[in-house]
């Protein structure tokens, strides 16, 4: 891990008031990171120092040794929030191939009275990435990470998925009505039907906030589920009023967990639900009105996170159409509407022309406001 260079002053500040993290027997050529920074570590790896205090992302991915072939595992994350002067200790687990934090309170006290000889054994923060990770961290408070984070407090790339049966016998399968394994498949229907239906274990799921998936309420009118289905501030309210009630701006937190997971955390689940609550909060013209703070707050976190994406990392490329140009072109017709605050329509207007101006993208084509929208009427209602 190589030194970062910092102004003196602040690195002696760092060195009185940042928290320490000691992780003992991680095998040599692990990459592990600490938020927006990676390394592939030596045989001389202790742990970090001069941690500024907050919440921290530690991430890491094991190599496996077996027969020399030096695979490296799916990486796997954890978010920490850290003190002033807080040391924390974490070992190795072989047998698991992950991270244990110490809950020893002796050892930790014995480790902080051995930091300076740990010393040049402990790689100091990234100090030059510190105000890109702030950047797109800002919102992210401790709690909202922990809500939403797995039971287990590990954040993993790939799912660690069980089968929804143990169907280990024959007989098993028989129970169930399900056909033999050692009889020949007939079709490649029959061989799928055959393969055992996974689940995620419980435990290691993302907590997500839901989004309704109905975007109007009970009893609706058909004109009206027509209104809902092009405006959907009805379902942003019922997130924010079910998962952030007290402090709806935490939203933005959410949409800064998501991202970090994704980004960082090559968790693609995570880049999903961020483009869906992403979608949700653009596409929601009379909670633009009514919540001026969110959505002022909505483009400061995006002028940050799209700076760490390529410009082409949205389209598909199957239709080559851009999901993002497309979701801010629907936010910023509907921020230049009558109604929104004066503030947010010129913050709006100034960060449409910068995305025009730093990727090319045309937000007024083909706006097509009269076409039809499609929606799917609830069962037993009719138009006449």
């Amino acid at each position: 891990m190589a030194g970062t260079d910092m102004d003196p002053e602040v690195a002696r500040g760092l060195f009185e008031e940042g928290a320490t993290l000691v992780l003992l027997g991680v095998p040599e050529g692990t990459e592990l990171g600490l938020d927006y920074k990676t390394w592939t570590l030596g045989p001389r790896f202790r742990g970090v120092k001069m941690i500024p205090p907050g919440l921290h992302f530690l991430h890491y991915c094991s190599v496996s040794t077996n027969g020399g072939c030096g695979e490296i595992s799916p990486k796997t994350g954890l978010f920490l929030s850290l003190k002033p002067r807080q040391v924390l200790v974490a070992h190795w687990n072989k047998s698991a191939d992950d991270l244990e934090i110490s809950q020893n309170s002796e050892e930790v006290e014995r480790v902080r009275g051995n930091l300076k000889e740990l010393d040049r054994y402990l790689g100091p923060y990234p100090y030059d990435t510190l105000r890109k990770w702030v950047s797109l961290t800002d919102r992210l408070s401790q709690e909202v990470a922990v809500a939403l984070q797995p039971l287990s407090g590990r954040v993993c790339a790939f799912s660690d998925v069980i089968p929804e049966l143990q169907l280990t016998h024959t007989k098993d399968r028989v129970q169930q009505n399900l056909s033999r394994n050692d009889q020949e498949c007939q079709s490649m229907k029959e061989g799928l039907d055959r393969l055992p239906r996974m689940k995620q274990r419980e435990g290691t799921e993302l907590r997500f906030s839901s989004i309704p998936k109905q975007a109007y309420p009970p009893g609706a009118t058909p004109a009206q589920i027509t209104q809902y289905s092009m405006d959907r501030s009805y379902i942003l309210n019922a997130v924010l009023e079910r998962h952030y009630k007290e402090q709806p701006l935490n939203v933005l937190g959410e949409l800064q967990f998501a991202f970090v997971c994704f980004l960082v955390g090559n968790v693609y689940e995570a880049f999903e639900h961020w483009k869906s609550l992403l979608a949700l909060l653009c596409r929601s013209e009379e909670a633009m009105k009514d919540r001026k703070e969110l959505y002022l707050g909505l483009i400061a976190v995006l002028y940050h996170q799209l700076g760490e994406i390529p410009p082409d990392f949205f389209v598909d490329i199957v239709s080559q159409s851009n999901f993002l140009t497309s979701t801010l072109q629907d936010f910023f017709q509907f921020a230049s509407s009558p109604g929104v605050d004066s503030t947010l329509r010129k913050r709006a207007e100034k960060f449409k022309v910068h995305l025009t101006k730093k990727f090319r993208w045309d937000f007024d084509a083909d706006l097509d406001d009269c076409a039809p929208v499609v929606v799917e009427l609830p069962d037993g209602v009719t138009v006449d």
